[in-house]
């Protein structure tokens, strides 16, 4: 091909993945530079003692965008993927009662009905509205680069912007069709992966709720590792090369472009530069001053997603009273919220979550055994040490043992922690955060970080800090939307 570009990528996750899929498709030679030796980025999997943990996403929502990533390439995901739908989707413990989650519809109806009388069909009603935001929303909003207001002023957009609730709170939002607290924790819910409270977050992403209840929660046999592995396949199918343990450490300029990557190993020719890196890091640390975006203050004042204290734990037995995702809401929902964003502290009475692939599939732990992850979210940039984290470790097990009943602490074979401090390590995440930036109204579309850096004309960035946000479907959206803007850079 004429016009063959070397495009660097740097950092092998979702976005990374996906960008540089779509550029070598096109015909260019593209390679990815990943900082650690294995390769995924927050969505790489080690295995311990015969246990396999995913060491960071764990939900499989939005099938129909991995559907479509793969379908891009003229693939089918099921080639690559064996997805089962969970049912129950999940399994909620309230303080007085637990609640699973039907994956069928009807039956979920029936579920509300028996919490508030009326409430299957508010729930058909509120629904369907969410079902629109979602098709016109991700149409729309969320395939858009974001560089100008302009791309939103279609008839489309603008008579579907004020439909789309951008300027109402989820939480106003979902208390206008029900009064019942548990069914109103049920629906906020999903918003916490977009690392905002209900009532700082628009009530477009509702659609978060369509995509829960309507498309279902999955799991990919093997682990969400699995989803990886298909996209690495896919990139090398491709033409793309990898190169892992490439810590990026500065660049090399021609007049105003990047003409050289160097890591801490070598130095990489470059035409184009994808950065799907913590966007921060590189803007701030990496790019010399005289061509960064932004400026520290500009970065301080980013409001951010959560960042997280996890467990990966090895049980020697099979326990009970669980599903494969378990939601711990048996603490105050809004205190917890608060001690996150509003006055960030590590929480008084955290709320958690816990999930147990290994109910799911028995490739995961040794025969007879049960592997658990746990995630508490934490407001990013808190002091972290193994101190705290025990103490947190100690306040979940005991209460994950009294609220399902059994004993756990006394059949832990494995444990390992990681929060903040390895984040910061492994990702050179900003202030540890672990999802990107809070989908507050303010930080939506072009009020993001933008995906082209302005002083450099081959720099490009994708991922969580970027548009479209945070969250393993945005990623991959991410990363088609940067890899269009640059190859209409190298088309022009």
């Amino acid at each position: 091909m004429e016009n063959k570009k070397n495009i660097c990528v740097i950092g092998s996750g979702f976005s990374g993945l996906s960008s540089a899929t779509y550029l070598a498709s096109q015909g260019h030679n593209v390679y990815i530079l990943e900082k650690n030796t294995k390769l995924g980025g927050r969505a790489r999997q080690f295995s311990a003692k015969g246990y396999t943990f995913d060491m960071g996403p764990s939900w499989y929502w939005m099938p129909d965008v991995f559907e479509k990533y793969f379908k891009d390439f003229g693939k089918d995901i099921n080639d690559y993927v064996k997805l089962k739908r969970l049912d129950p989707s999940y399994k909620v413990f309230f303080d007085d009662e637990t609640i699973d989650v039907p994956a069928d519809y009807n039956s979920l109806k029936e579920l509300l009905e028996t919490m508030e009388e009326g409430s299957g069909d508010k729930l058909d009603e509120f629904l369907s509205q969410a079902e629109k935001k979602y098709k016109v929303g991700i149409k729309n909003l969320v395939y858009k680069p974001g560089l100008s207001i302009s791309e939103f002023i279609d008839r489309d957009t603008i008579s579907g912007i004020f439909k789309l609730d951008v300027f109402k709170s989820m939480y106003s939002h979902i208390r206008k069709y029900f009064q019942n607290e548990k069914i109103i924790k049920l629906l906020e819910f999903p918003v916490l992966f977009l690392g905002a409270t209900p009532k700082n977050t628009p009530a477009l992403y509702s659609l978060m709720n369509y995509a829960d209840i309507k498309l279902g929660t999955w799991y990919p046999e093997g682990g969400m590792y699995k989803v990886v592995d298909a996209m690495i396949k896919l990139a090398k199918e491709n033409g793309v090369k990898f190169y892992s343990g490439e810590d990026v450490r500065k660049f090399s300029y021609v007049n105003k472009s990047i003409s050289h990557v160097i890591t801490s190993k070598k130095t990489f020719d470059v035409d184009y530069v994808v950065c799907s890196g913590d966007y921060h890091h590189f803007d701030q640390n990496v790019i010399e001053e005289r061509f960064r975006n932004y400026s520290k203050s500009y970065w301080d004042k980013r409001v951010l997603a959560p960042s997280s204290l996890l467990f990966y734990i090895g049980l020697d037995k099979k326990i009970k009273n669980i599903s494969h995702h378990c939601l711990f809401f048996d603490k105050d929902f809004e205190k917890h919220a608060e001690e996150i964003y509003s006055t960030p502290r590590w929480p008084s009475e955290p709320l958690f979550y816990a999930s147990f692939t290994s109910k799911s599939d028995d490739s995961v732990a040794p025969k007879g055994h049960e592997n658990m992850f746990l995630l508490m979210p934490v407001a990013p940039d808190l002091e972290d040490n193994k101190i705290i984290r025990e103490r947190y470790f100690e306040l979940i097990i005991s209460r994950l043992e009294k609220l399902t009943n059994q004993n756990v602490k006394d059949h832990i074979i494995y444990k390992k922690s990681y929060a903040i401090r390895d984040f910061k390590k492994d990702y050179n995440s900003f202030k540890g955060n672990a999802y990107g930036l809070a989908n507050t109204l303010f930080q939506t579309a072009i009020l993001k970080p933008s995906l082209k850096n302005k002083n450099l004309n081959n720099l490009y960035f994708c991922g969580q800090l970027t548009v479209p946000g945070p969250g393993v479907p945005p990623s991959l959206i991410s990363g088609n939307v940067v890899a269009k803007e640059l190859l209409k850079s190298i088309n022009n």
